[in-house]
């Protein structure tokens, strides 16, 4: 299983805003930033910062990408 975070970065593009900008706004390291990029684990403490920053739903950060496993 894994996780995109494409809605965050059209989010971002739609709001005249960068990557950059929210990591300085909310105080996120490089390599959070990084793993974001990479679609990596970020805790749920940084999701909730930046849903809260943006005034936005879970849903229009992350996106689950299901793996192609059948159960």
């Amino acid at each position: 299983m894994s996780f995109s975070f494409k809605p965050l970065f059209k989010l971002l593009v739609d709001r005249d805003m960068t990557a950059e900008d929210l990591r300085k706004a909310l105080g996120f390291s490089f390599s959070t930033m990084a793993k974001m990029k990479k679609g990596e684990y970020v805790s749920l403490e940084v999701l909730d910062k930046i849903c809260n920053y943006l005034h936005c739903n879970l849903s229009d950060v992350l996106k689950h990408v299901p793996d192609n496993k059948q159960y």
